[in-house]
């Protein structure tokens, strides 16, 4: 890439409308409209939530489709990306939201199940590191069936299995995990999250996230009881760190799973500094003189380990101009600066009706990219 001139262009998803690639081709094509010999790299960004695999695929990793449980119980067909002995799995593709019928939700029953099946699969593949990212899942159940699936054994009074999903440990009288793969004692397993709550109480999993799963306000304290009671059986078995794990930071992210993903050796790293390693970003950055980054809304959350913020904070660090795309902004300039971002580019600027900006997101999106090469590189 050319270095005095040349972009990289590192913008998570516009959910809802582009994906990450689909971001990364649409601002490519608007820069060149305005500079056409401009030296472009696109290296496409996920924060460890649904979207990371593809990340993953678009930087060279393989995709390896295989058959596993969804969060209701039935077969999907999932994902995970490999290159070499590294593997990124997204646990949103065994048991993200978009695994359920629309607008079906089942917040004391959906499993985790299928995330197992697919670390599994990555075991199988030759996988020495294991980048587990998760987010955007359907489930509260701690990785109690992710740990079923390795081998875990949750038991009810009677020696029968507890039913799936977190509504069921409220019955657990016993936990096993001597079955517990044993490949999983020689891997690097790392859980990849922009969320650091921890398992149960008022910022916990079901608390904070249950309602966006279709949790009622019992069904929150069910499952949080449920989820604490989990922790106390487990700490019986496995010791105090159990009871550790369940307070520390990223425990409850994706429905608790972080918990059951530490009960495993797993270390916690903010999603977007574990991809941007894995994806090979600071090379990409080094080629770089302006870095354009994004996501469909900069707001708050943005700003505490949301791909952008990972992205600016990077290339802060190297010296490198940032600016942001998205779909609507709700950041002040002050914010946007502290952040590392110059200046961001919403879609809104164009087409102040935001339905229209979803439907059309790829060519309003080209023509925001355009006003960035005039503001920029020409």
């Amino acid at each position: 890439m050319n270095g005095a001139r040349g972009v990289l262009i590192a913008a998570d998803k516009f959910k809802g409308s582009l994906t990450a690639v689909q971001v990364a081709e649409r601002v490519t094509a608007g820069l060149r409209r305005v500079v056409p010999d401009l030296a472009v790299e696109a290296l496409p960004v996920a924060d460890g939530g649904d979207g990371t695999v593809d990340a993953a695929v678009a930087a060279g990793f393989e995709r390896r489709a295989v058959r596993v449980a969804g969060p209701l119980g039935d077969q999907v067909t999932a994902a995970f990306a490999l290159r070499g002995d590294t593997a990124v799995v997204e646990m949103a593709e065994a048991s993200g939201l978009q695994r359920l019928p629309a607008g079906v939700f089942a917040p004391l029953t959906a499993s985790t199940y299928g995330s197992g099946e697919l670390l599994r699969a990555a075991l199988d593949a030759g996988a020495r590191t294991i980048v587990f990212g998760v987010g955007g899942s359907a489930t509260t159940d701690g990785g109690a069936g992710m740990l079923s699936a390795l081998g875990a054994r949750f038991a009810k009074a009677d020696g029968e299995p507890v039913t799936p999903g977190g509504g069921g440990l409220a019955e657990l009288a016993s936990a096993d995990l001597s079955g517990l793969d044993a490949r999983l004692s020689s891997v690097e397993l790392v859980l990849a999250s922009d969320v650091d709550n921890p398992l149960t109480g008022p910022k916990g999993a079901p608390a904070v996230y249950g309602p966006q799963k279709g949790a009622s306000p019992d069904d929150v304290a069910a499952l949080d009881a449920a989820l604490a009671h989990f922790a106390q059986v487990l700490e019986r078995t496995v010791g105090p760190t159990a009871g550790e794990y369940a307070a520390a930071p990223g425990a409850g992210a994706a429905g608790g799973i972080g918990y059951g993903a530490m009960l495993l050796g797993a270390r916690f790293r903010p999603g977007i500094e574990v991809m941007l390693d894995v994806l090979g970003f600071a090379p990409a950055l080094e080629r770089a003189h302006l870095v354009i980054t994004g996501e469909g809304s900069l707001d708050e959350q943005t700003l505490h380990g949301k791909a952008p913020a990972g992205v600016a904070a990077a290339a802060r660090a190297a010296g490198k101009d940032v600016v942001a795309v998205c779909g609507r902004l709700a950041l002040t300039p002050e914010a946007l600066e502290r952040a590392g971002i110059r200046r961001a580019y919403p879609l809104t600027e164009i087409e102040p009706d935001v339905a229209k900006c979803i439907a059309d997101a790829g060519p309003i999106l080209e023509r925001t990219a355009e006003r960035v090469a005039r503001d920029h590189l020409a």
